[in-house]
């Protein structure tokens, strides 16, 4: 009698009843078991490590439910299942984890966070970065994978179109002043902010003196002055940013501008002199100014100082090989017209623009094959800043920044639909608030 679900399905035919594609080897080593030889935990946990490493996953998933322990990873922003576990084993999972990440692995009440780095040479470079939550089932254990070999930090695979790639590193070649990447999680701000840096090295080699403070340090740059915050130290980007101003840098990257004072010594340095490069969570490109105002800093700063903001989404590419013409749902039709007119999608109906993957072995039937950034750069002309100034609404500037020739991130979007790269769907996905 073999390992069994607690629904009551042998695990053998769970998976021949769910799965019509090969099983990966967390599912094949799981189903393999017997009483006779059963599970090891230590060897399960590095399956799905490795299975999620093979399917280039972003994040892992270890979720308890009601009647088993679910296992999914997001590959390409979309989280999917990896396997399917008994729940007795759930427990042992997270136990074995929390050994991995140095965490105190008899507290099961309250968040943790730790970091693992993975043993074994084809695992060189690979960390994880681990968050465990308590919930009323249960620990959820959520793994962020950070894949040195995975990444690129080059300009040109960003995935920007050709004119917002001249714009920005025309940006990044002033000498002094505030740069902005704004976007949800997970839509590639960090990927941006690395390359960007990676552009800086490569033009001025090590005549310049840059430095970070990130939360955490994602990945190792050569020449680039990276420092970890350590709050249990007291350690904050305020202390940090405050010490770092006199270290002499030329170029500052601070990992995210979360409250007045970072926004505030960020302004500062941009206006003494340094360039600076930060992130900032706001719910649209031009936004960034109201929530800044917010924070409490004065808008003639904002003003004088933001020289560039970069909006970055991550929308999945169509799988080239299985790329055929289709008719998109109604409803972003519906969106699509009300954004243009009735003429212009008929015109591509009857054209066959619209492509999309129908699913093949190269793209694991999925239709889609990797992701690519869609862009939105506001330049500081002299028409935003004086709405700035004037403490305009969101709108405007954005229609200030438009007339002064910003392409808008459903403009960039919908040209990457014409162009069979990605669908209308996919981008009604990420920006649909942008186009109604």
């Amino acid at each position: 009698m073999g390992i069994l679900l607690a629904v009551g399905l042998p695990l053998g035919r769970y998976f021949a009843q769910q799965h019509t594609h090969p099983l990966n080897a967390t599912e094949e080593y799981v189903q393999s078991r017997t009483e006779n030889d059963p599970i090891n935990i230590i060897v399960l946990v590095n399956h799905i490590v490795h299975d999620s490493l093979e399917s280039k996953a972003s994040d892992i998933h270890i979720e308890p439910w009601e009647n088993y322990s679910g296992v999914r990873t997001r590959v390409n922003g979309i989280l999917s299942e990896l396997a399917i576990l008994p729940l007795e084993y759930h427990e042992k999972i997270c136990a074995r984890i929390k050994v991995m990440a140095n965490l105190a692995s008899h507290e099961k009440d309250v968040p943790q966070d730790g970091k693992a780095a993975l043993e074994g040479e084809e695992y060189a470079g690979v960390q994880l970065r681990v968050s465990v939550f308590p919930t009323v089932r249960g620990e959820k254990i959520v793994m962020r994978i950070f894949d040195p070999r995975a990444r690129t930090f080059d300009m040109a695979s960003l995935g920007f179109d050709a004119e917002t790639l001249s714009r920005y590193t025309g940006i990044l070649g002033k000498p002094n002043g505030l740069i902005l990447l704004t976007g949800p999680t997970g839509s590639g701000k960090t990927t941006a902010i690395y390359a960007s840096l990676g552009y800086l090295l490569e033009k001025y080699q090590n005549t310049l003196s840059i430095a970070s403070v990130e939360d955490p340090v994602e990945q190792s740059l050569m020449w680039v002055n990276q420092s970890s915050l350590n709050p249990a130290r007291e350690y904050t980007y305020i202390a940090a940013l405050r010490s770092l101003l006199r270290q002499d840098p030329n170029v500052i990257m601070i990992g995210e501008i979360r409250d007045m004072e970072t926004a505030s010594i960020a302004v500062t340095a941009g206006m003494t002199g340094h360039l600076v490069i930060s992130t900032l969570h706001s719910g649209s490109t031009s936004g960034v100014f109201a929530r800044m105002i917010n924070m409490g800093l004065e808008p003639f700063l904002l003003a004088s100082t933001i020289i560039g903001v970069i909006g970055i989404r991550l929308v999945r590419l169509n799988c080239q090989y299985c790329l055929e013409p289709y008719t998109p749902e109604d409803y972003a039709l519906h969106h699509l017209e009300v954004a243009t007119s009735k003429e212009f999608v008929e015109e591509q109906l009857n054209n066959n623009r619209f492509l999309k993957g129908l699913g093949c072995e190269a793209c694991h039937h999925t239709g889609f094959g990797g992701r690519g950034s869609v862009t939105e750069l506001l330049p500081m002309s002299e028409a935003v800043r004086q709405a700035v100034l004037q403490k305009r609404p969101t709108r405007e500037i954005q229609e200030r920044a438009a007339e002064s020739g910003m392409r808008t991130l459903w403009d960039n979007a919908l040209q990457r639909v014409l162009e069979g790269k990605t669908t209308l769907e996919e981008i009604m996905r990420k920006i649909a608030a942008d186009v109604v």
